[in-house]
């Protein structure tokens, strides 16, 4: 029997689309040079998922090793950022929450690598802040 989808998602021309079969854990922002690089943006919104319940159902991920522990999924198309998957833990992906069908879905509920945060962001919200990782933060070994 196949795992109820939760939540679909894909890139920014629908040349790469996914399904995510479990619940979302430790959503949360990412203030760190590599996702602000690769997102465009000042924050990248994630959250991590069980490898086994992530699935694209259209095109393919280009796979793009981004740093000495990790590599990530982008659409080769349209560029659009998707996951990271951390080599120290290959049973657990990141999803870019921005990339959902549904962004509101999963709210993020902390920051990660604020020493890195560009100085004119603004953080407006009271979530807990991290300098570096947060201790037990799924899906993140570095920064």
């Amino acid at each position: 029997m196949a795992a109820s989808v939760l939540l679909i998602g894909g890139c920014g021309c629908g040349a790469v689309r996914y399904e995510i079969s479990a619940a979302p854990i430790d959503p949360g922002y990412c203030h760190c040079e590599t996702c602000r690089r690769v997102s465009g943006a000042p924050v990248l919104a994630y959250a991590s998922v069980p490898t086994a319940a992530f699935r694209v159902t259209r095109g393919a991920l280009r796979i793009w090793r981004s740093s000495s522990f990790g590599r990530r999924g982008f659409c080769e198309a349209c560029g659009a950022h998707l996951t990271m998957q951390v080599d120290e833990e290959p049973d657990v992906i990141d999803v870019t929450l921005a990339s959902l069908d549904d962004p509101s879905a999963v709210v993020p509920q902390f920051h990660i690598w604020t020493r890195s945060q560009i100085p004119w962001f603004e953080i407006a919200d009271e979530k807990p802040r991290y300098a570096t990782n947060r201790a037990g933060t799924a899906g993140t070994a570095g920064g």
